[in-house]
Formats: structure tokens, sequence, C-alpha cells
């Protein structure tokens, strides 16, 4: 499973059991840390992920700025709540690039706000799975 988490919402997506794609799985709405982890666990138990892949937001430039320090913090309190692996993945332009898709695509303004999200989500465990896969 994978995460793509902003400071509003948080993006889920999942693997096909064979782990060739990523499937866009859903959002949560951020409220607080513990509400947001409860939800997390809550999707992990349902689909019994064992590894989690973590969206890291490193600036354009390489560096590690104030957002991966504040993914730090995240991911240090996701592994409170989630025993399995955690990866971390660079998500540079994850989010533009599926909204220049979902624009292309002539999707609503409204319909993007709704999916871009979880989109992220997929397009990270898709770059995930690939390294894996040719690893």
């Amino acid at each position: 499973m994978a995460l793509d988490v902003g400071s509003k919402r948080i993006g889920l997506a999942i693997a096909d059991p064979t782990q060739s794609f990523a499937l866009p799985l859903g959002t949560i709405e951020r409220s607080n840390l513990r509400a947001d982890l409860a939800q997390i666990a809550e999707y992990v138990e349902s689909y019994d992920v064992r590894e989690l892949v973590v969206g890291d937001p490193v600036a354009l430039s390489g560096e590690r700025g104030i957002a991966a320090e504040k993914m730090d913090a995240f991911v240090e309190a996701l592994r409170r709540v989630f025993a399995g692996t955690i990866h971390r993945v660079d998500e540079r332009m994850t989010t533009a690039q599926v909204t220049k898709t979902l624009i292309a695509a002539d999707v609503s303004r409204k319909r993007r706000k709704e999916v871009v999200d979880k989109m992220a989500a997929a397009l990270i465990l898709e770059t995930f799975l690939a390294r894996r896969r040719n690893a």
C-alpha cells in the first residue's frame, strides 16, 4: 500500500496481488495525527498490508527541506501503529504529473480534487513496484 501524505489529505493506493500494478484506493481527510493513523491502520488491517510505501517530499534540488522533516516525523509516528516494512519513495512532481494528466483528460476541477491524491499515491506505488521488478 502507498501513501501520498499531504497537509489536507492522504491519498492511498494498493498493489494487485501479483504486485504488477497499483490501484488508487481512497483518500483520508486529515484531522489530527491520532485520527489519521487510526484510519491508516484500518486500511492496513482491511487489506492485510505488510509493506507501506510513503512518498518522500524531497525538494526539486534534491535537498531535504521542512516538508521532508515533517514526513520523517510522520513516518516515525506511523511505525508505532504499523509493524511491517516502510519504504520511502521520492515523490517529486507526482501530484503535478497526475494533475496534468487529469487536465488533459478534461476532468473537472471538482473531480480532480477528489481523485488527485489517490492517483498520486498510485503513481508513487507504481514507481516503487517498477524499481523492485528491475532490481
